[in-house]
């Protein structure tokens, strides 16, 4: 898969077939039609394409700081390259482009740019200034320009009973089993590790910090976590804490993370950490003694976890 990061850098002298959307998450519903579309344009022998925008629309109309997404726009990248697209092209979304009208959308960037044969959306799809291109436009433009546009129906994607604003309610929730089954995949935090005050090391429990940069990016449910990260390419497990550390006066949320078995430095280091089960609502213990031993417990229930469903 190759990236573009404007629109104006793509061309293709052979046909495309086409996605638009911001697919965050890129769950089940969204690999149907992604898969769709994969498919389809290697039948036809056409090139696939997926255009999404960044930063999120909403973040620039609206300045919506309130805005979390379930993949940063690396992370979502990253997911994509697995689906065997030709070009993932990441626009950057502004003020400028959204007065984009439905018709410049079609002609100049889908017709003229990326030499479209096929569009395939999902349901209820709209586009262009205001929002106003529908499938109605669409499949106008379509007869107009000489390209085919299919629309997957809602019972085609409520089949698989998934939607991004779903997975974000059972994250917040804890309720990751969900969350894990709706995506795919095991939800993941990106950061670097960075200095803490090293009182995991001082009570056996070492931790790596995570700093997730992106404001935007979705943090779970606080509380303690069953954990996996790839190190040197080498799975490790552990288990994770999400919280305000309430037992030492904690007085802003941190990602802690306690590898099993192994001694590393990882400071300034960027980890991926896949979050595999829920263990328990972050508390306030009364002693670090008896912090200690609940500790004890989670990293035995978690190892057990771990043993019993053969994810070593």
């Amino acid at each position: 898969m190759k990236i573009v990061h404007n629109i104006s850098e793509f061309s293709s002298n052979n046909q495309t077939f086409v996605t638009i959307g911001t697919f965050d998450g890129v769950h089940y519903g969204h690999q149907k039609i992604i898969e769709k579309l994969v498919k389809e344009a290697k039948k036809a022998n056409k090139k696939s394409v997926l255009l999404t925008f960044f930063p999120h629309p909403r973040m620039v109309l609206q300045k919506d700081a309130s805005i979390e997404l379930i993949n940063t726009i690396n992370e979502r990248a990253f997911l994509l390259e697995k689906t065997g697209l030709d070009y993932l092209i990441i626009h950057p979304f502004s003020r400028k482009f959204s007065r984009t009208t439905a018709l410049e959308f079609v002609r100049d960037i889908l017709v003229n740019q990326f030499n479209i044969s096929k569009l395939i959306i999902g349901y209820d799809h709209h586009f262009g200034k205001n929002r106003e291109g529908n499938i109605t436009q669409l499949t106008e433009y379509s007869h107009l320009y000489g390209f085919t546009v299919e629309e997957i129906p809602a019972q085609d994607i409520d089949d698989v009973s998934v939607s991004s604003t779903k997975i974000r309610r059972a994250l917040h929730a804890g309720n990751l089993k969900t969350a894990n089954n709706y995506l795919g995949y095991y939800y993941m935090l990106n950061g670097t590790v960075v200095n803490g005050k090293k009182l995991g090391g001082k009570i056996g429990y070492p931790t790596a910090n995570i700093d997730v940069k992106e404001s935007y990016k979705l943090i779970p449910k606080t509380g303690v976590y069953v954990v996996k990260s790839t190190i040197n390419k080498k799975e490790i497990f552990g288990m994770m804490n999400i919280g305000n550390r309430p037992t030492v006066n904690g007085n802003h949320q941190t990602i802690e993370v306690h590898f099993f078995d192994v001694n590393l430095n990882l400071y300034n280091q960027n980890l991926t950490i896949e979050l595999i089960y829920f263990l328990r609502d972050e508390e306030k213990f009364d002693t670090l003694e008896l912090l200690i031993l609940q500790l004890k417990k989670d990293e035995q229930i978690a190892r057990n976890y771990i043993k019993n469903n053969k994810l070593h």
